[in-house]
């Protein structure tokens, strides 16, 4: 694993930032069809190495790109939205996924990264918890005096499906429990073992029915049945493993609350070990890679978890992560198969992006045949500085090729075997010409990406725009998914996002035009309406991030949101920006200068998480006279509703805009920031007349001084701990 590791990360050290971008959006597309898959529809579309591969691929991009970091990436992805059938339940706290690490070097960061954050020494005591990742699916039991009264999926983390009546039918799962909290809330993993798996098909054959592709669709389609007597049939299990909300703590450490757990009834995994040091976690990783064929059970990985609950509740929780466990995760495959063909497919932002067509081929039990080919230069074997790649090996179509499932849904392609080339073989030339409005295809001087030219006359960089637009994370129209929105697209009746609230005005009078398409009827058709309307009242975040804008993921989207709070506010500092001398500089260099006058640039770069890429992303796409007329046409027919306010219980800090400056001594940079942000406050990088609070620790400079010629409060660590109600530090 050490060897795909250093291969996919030396990958992601040649990209320009230009192809990050573009790698960054295909595969957090590629992220949203595998969830919805694997969560939603029980029938994923590739196995859970290539989904690590793909988190992991994303993550050692984000990693030397973090200004590119998108709000759809796959660190920001947890699960899919409910299927429709099941009543939803909302968690009382949200159903996280875990980051993953993919060798020991991963694992190495990891803990060194939770002694930084809590500002602890090397030598100092830091013990974990291991235990098997059980590849199943999550199952949240809530329990009230004892009582189970509800069983949720994890859904998308927030909202899952309410299988009550369906978890009532598991033996592990008690109905009733005794010495528990008032309110304990017990969170595991549903699953099927091998031989009741083996056992299960068998019957399905004999019965003429369908079988499953592997133990985990198996207990997925089986907990997630209408009926709970098909439930109640099925040989599910349950392994508890955490918990959610709690009336009162069960335990000081993790080990101890899963031994607590455990008395209580639930059934936890026997492997679990607490580990006091790094070699020992692991040493039981090893034990339990090697005795994972024994197991009985589907396991991919070992899941990592801070034994100490305070320090837990120190370190927090990231938007989809919790800070304090890591899933490291079972080793990857490869295979090799002939490239029948290159196609080129065309992005929202006119990249022009190769996919090789492969013979089928299986790979860890998923059959592949599509691989990305990047860019150009990696088709010829040169990196984006000109070095060699594969020796020098360029790709060309009829070549036997080694595909590395280190890459994503579309995996990559690695090497060639140039003993099996075909003598007729003729190196690949790259288009220079879009393929699908023929405007020309230009590669600037430092970008390993070639795109199209022809704009908003392109349809491929139109359709790919409203695809995104009605994505999960974007606008996520009920019944408008991408096959309608390229539909309407291709007729005529969908160019840009208004006119998709103007459809019912247009096209839905007495529904005729719409119910009589092929594949609608009148009901479908009021569905469609009816949800479109519901979505003129959207989330400012939502709507950023709708827009498609380069460098604007959800993320960025959502701090921006959190910042401006209105529309108004937004747009209005965007346009400053983009009418100071700043926004015509020729290049970064030019600009950085002018930026530390420039109070609306200040303003945007100057919130905790979004840097000058954005700032200038959002200055000059917003100023394009076309651009920005869609744009004001799609506002007029939305309700912008700014993001909802933090239950903060009066804090004394809420809605504040606090900056750090200086050494902070009783708690790092990074721990002060995600508290003030809990507690309600907006955390900025830079000190302005908008700053509420600066807290100045030793060796504070520039900004200091710039808060105290504003009359600025400014407080020293201990008596920001004071004002917060941490006053013994």
């Amino acid at each position: 694993m050490a060897d795909e590791t250093e291969r996919a990360d030396d990958a992601a050290a040649k990209l320009t930032e230009a192809e990050a971008r573009e790698r960054l959006a295909d595969l957090a597309a590629a992220l949203e069809a595998a969830n919805r898959a694997y969560h939603q529809d029980d029938a994923p579309e590739i196995s859970d190495a290539d989904y690590d591969a793909l988190k992991r691929e994303n993550a050692a991009i984000e990693a030397r790109f973090p200004n590119l970091k998108r709000s759809d990436s796959p660190t920001e992805q947890v699960g899919a939205a409910p299927a429709e059938g099941f009543s939803k339940i909302t968690h009382a706290e949200g159903m996280l996924s875990l980051a993953n690490a993919f060798d020991d070097a991963d694992v190495t960061d990891f803990v060194a990264g939770i002694r930084r954050y809590l500002g602890l020494a090397p030598e100092a005591p830091l013990a974990f918890t291991a235990e098997p990742k059980i590849d199943g699916l999550s199952l949240s039991l809530r329990y009230e005096g004892g009582a189970l009264v509800s069983a949720a999926t994890r859904g998308d983390g927030v909202t899952g499906e309410n299988v009550t009546a369906n978890a009532r039918t598991i033996d592990d799962i008690p109905t009733q429990i005794t010495g528990a909290p008032d309110v304990l809330e017990v969170r595991g993993e549903v699953y099927m073992s091998h031989a009741d798996f083996a056992a299960l098909n068998e019957r399905q054959s004999a019965a003429g029915t369908k079988t499953f592709a592997n133990p985990r669709n198996a207990a997925a389609g089986s907990l997630r049945q209408l009926d709970p007597e098909v439930t109640r049939a099925r040989p599910l299990r349950f392994f508890a493993y955490s918990w959610g909300q709690v009336s009162a703590q069960l335990a000081p450490t993790q080990k101890q609350a899963i031994a607590r757990l455990e008395k209580l009834g639930f059934q936890t995994n026997p492997l679990t070990r607490r580990c006091e040091t790094l070699d020992e976690m692991l040493a039981q990783y090893a034990t339990i890679e090697e005795g994972r064929a024994t197991l009985g059970y589907d396991i991919d990985g070992v899941v990592y978890k801070l034994d100490d609950l305070a320090l837990q509740d120190r370190l927090g929780l990231r938007s989809t992560t919790p800070r304090w466990a890591i899933a490291h995760k079972f080793p990857a495959e490869l295979a090799w198969t002939r490239l029948e063909s290159i196609d080129i497919q065309v992005g929202r932002t006119g990249a022009l992006s190769p996919v090789a067509r492969l013979t089928p081929v299986t790979v860890g039990g998923v059959v592949v045949s599509n691989a990305t080919l990047h860019n150009e230069d990696y088709i010829a074997g040169r990196d984006a500085k000109g070095g060699e790649i594969r020796g020098g090996r360029d790709i060309r179509v009829g070549d036997w090729v080694q595909v590395y499932r280190a890459g994503d849904v579309i995996p990559k392609i690695a090497d060639v075997d140039l003993l099996k080339r075909p003598e007729d073989a003729q190196p690949y030339r790259f288009p220079t010409t879009c393929p699908e409005c023929g405007s020309d295809a230009v590669r600037e001087e430092g970008d390993a990406v070639r795109r199209c030219t022809g704009g908003l006359v392109c349809p491929a960089q139109a359709v790919e725009k409203l695809r995104h637009f009605v994505s999960r994370a974007a606008f996520d129209i009920e019944g408008l998914g991408a096959k309608q929105v390229e539909a309407f697209h291709a007729d005529g009746w969908v160019r840009e996002p208004a006119d998709i609230f103007e459809l019912k005005e247009k096209y839905g009078q007495g529904l005729q035009q719409l119910k009589n398409r092929e594949g609608w009827g009148e009901r479908s058709a009021q569905n469609l309406f009816d949800a479109i309307d519901e979505r003129r009242r959207i989330a400012l975040g939502r709507v950023i991030f709708a827009l498609g804008i380069r460098h604007v993921g959800e993320v960025a989207a959502s701090d921006l949101a959190r910042h401006f709070g209105t529309w108004a506010a937004f747009i209005d500092t965007v346009d400053r920006a983009a009418a100071e001398p700043a926004a015509s500089a020729p290049d970064a260099k030019a600009r950085r200068p002018l930026l530390a006058d420039s109070p609306a640039w200040s303003e945007i770069t100057g919130i905790d998480g979004i840097g000058e890429a954005v700032a200038v992303a959002l200055a000059t796409t917003l100023s394009q006279e076309a651009e920005r007329a869609s744009v004001d046409r799609l506002i007029g027919h939305l309700d912008i509703q700014p993001p909802p306010a933090r239950a903060t219980d009066g804090s004394p800090v809420a809605g504040k805009t606090v900056v750090f400056t200086g050494t902070l001594e009783k708690m790092t940079r990074a721990e002060a920031k995600a508290q003030a942000e809990r507690l309600g406050a907006k955390v900025s990088g830079s000190v302005s007349a908008k700053t509420d609070i600066l807290v100045a620790g030793p060796g504070a400079g520039s900004k200091a001084t710039k808060a105290a010629e504003l009359g600025i409060e400014t407080l020293d660590e201990d008596e920001w701990l004071a004002l917060i109600g941490r006053g013994d530090g």
